[in-house]
């Protein structure tokens, strides 16, 4: 997904500033250049989806860049395109095979049931959150 990202010039005193304008309250900030203002955009852009995502919002669809300049919002502004991985919001279930030691398997099974989880679902929410 290619997010449109408006991008306050900085200078020797003062951050870059970010703001993604589709997702409300998503911003960022760099200190070395617009380079890194972009980088760091898109990862306040994945950390903004995951967020919404867990708190059962609708992500919205990314705007055009010309129609967020109509709005003369960011005048003077840098204009850029943030883009994340489309997996972020793509919730298909998909097979994976995996290879482990059976001890940590064992483990693996143990805590997954302790938990009142099947093995699949012990290891989504421990990437989820950790």
């Amino acid at each position: 997904m290619k997010y449109p990202i408006a991008i306050e010039p900085g200078n020797d005193t003062t951050a870059w500033g970010v703001v993604a304008p589709d997702l409300p309250g998503c911003f960022s900030a760099a200190d070395n250049g617009i380079d890194e203002a972009i980088e760091n955009a898109k990862e306040a852009i994945a950390l903004w989806i995951e967020e919404a995502i867990a708190n059962g919002e609708i992500i919205p669809k990314p705007s055009s860049i010309t129609d967020l300049q109509m709005t003369g919002e960011y005048d003077g502004w840098i204009w850029a395109i943030a883009e994340v991985d489309p997996a972020l919001i793509d919730d298909t279930t998909e097979r994976v095979n995996i290879t482990l030691p059976r001890r940590i398997l064992a483990l693996l099974d143990q805590r997954a049931k302790s938990a009142g989880e099947s093995r699949s679902g012990y290891i989504a929410q421990m990437t989820l959150t950790h």
